[in-house]
């Protein structure tokens, strides 16, 4: 790794406990629908997100959302910002919003409100992580890949200063 970025500090879940959720998650995914608008909420559900979709059997449509909330400094603000809406129009349709991790719920309060003026048949919510020790807004999600401490994780979609996305294992660090 890079001698300017922090350390790694422990392995928290290795590629393989990955895969073996992300398949149980599809598997529960599948059951519960006949078609699917799949929303990926970017940068960070991208590797979840195409992990996930992979092992689903029903139709599925996808679409993408680019949402704000760190700063280059790794610093949570306090206002949620749209970059880049989706395209698809959800009225009527069944909503899966992939996200990579739940922490305060402000970003799932806003693109609940944002969708409920849209008229979905239902919006459901896929998180690979849950850090419920940070929530502020209590946020439902219909299906969790992992509950996790309050730790800074990096890998496998997740960064620091846009580094470390591409580990394949999720690892603790301490950012600067």
């Amino acid at each position: 790794m890079n001698a300017n970025l922090p350390p790694i500090q422990k392995v928290l879940f290795d590629e393989a406990t990955i895969q073996k959720r992300i398949k149980e998650l599809a598997d529960e995914i599948t059951a519960d629908y006949e078609d699917i608008l799949a929303i990926i909420v970017l940068k960070g559900s991208m590797f979840f997100a195409t992990d996930l979709l992979k092992h689903i059997t029903v139709p599925v449509e996808i679409d993408t959302m680019h949402l704000g909330s760190y700063g280059m400094k790794g610093m949570k603000s306090e206002a949620v910002r749209l970059n880049n809406d989706i395209v698809s129009s959800i009225e009527g349709r069944n909503v899966l919003i992939l996200e990579d991790i739940v922490d305060t719920g402000k970003t799932m309060k806003y693109i609940h409100e944002l969708f409920a003026l849209r008229n979905p048949a239902s919006v459901k919510l896929c998180s690979l992580l849950s850090k419920p020790s940070k929530r502020e807004i209590e946020i439902d999600i219909d299906y969790l890949g992992f509950e996790i401490p309050d730790a800074f994780v990096v890998g496998y979609g997740f960064d620091y200063k846009e580094k470390y996305r591409t580990l394949r294992d999720i690892v603790v660090m301490e950012p600067e």
